[in-house]
């Protein structure tokens, strides 16, 4: 019975995230108070541990090196301080906890990238639209009138940019 109660409660505060893995590259944007005024301080790091937990209560942990100096946070995941994550980049770990970072450091930290599919690649670079563009409505009378003028239109301005083209490099080898 309990159980159950702290679960409907912890569903409430469960927001999306991004998928976070041991060797992701991540900006964590945290929300700070100081007395009156909020503001936001970004931490970026490498995340070496995915915390034990479900629901509200798991953890990430985030490891950076600050002037020398290893700086590691633990995060909840679902935390109403955490503004926003950012994913930066992804490494092939094979690993679940990557505590052995704790001891490496210069060249030998670096972790092997994970190289990205295309369709990844894709999405990354240009957003997904959610809904399909709508055409306008068009009578079917009209339909078959539009559709010879729209391809003639497409097929007249075709060579005229095809022309300039095949002149440029004619007009250099005279120069």
């Amino acid at each position: 019975m309990n159980m159950q109660l702290i679960q409907n409660v912890g569903k409430k505060f469960i927001k999306k995230m991004p998928d976070l893995k041991p060797g992701v590259t991540i900006r964590v944007h945290q929300k700070i108070k100081e007395g009156e005024k909020e503001r936001i301080q970004v931490f970026e790091g490498l995340v070496i541990a995915i915390g034990a937990g479900n629901g509200p209560s798991k953890t990430f942990t985030v490891r950076k090196v600050v002037e020398g100096i290893g700086v590691e946070k633990v995060f909840p995941l679902y935390s109403p301080n955490i503004a926003k994550i950012q994913v930066k980049k992804e490494s092939s770990v094979r690993r679940s906890k990557l505590y052995f970072m704790r001891k490496r450091s210069g060249k030998s930290a670096r972790l092997r990238e994970k190289h990205l599919t295309e369709e990844k690649e894709a999405a990354v670079q240009e957003p997904v639209m959610e809904e399909a563009p709508v055409a306008p409505e068009v009578a079917p009378a009209e339909t078959a009138a539009s559709v010879p003028a729209a391809a003639e239109e497409t097929t007249a301005p075709a060579p005229e940019t095809a022309a300039p083209a095949a002149e440029a490099p004619a007009n250099e080898a005279k120069a």
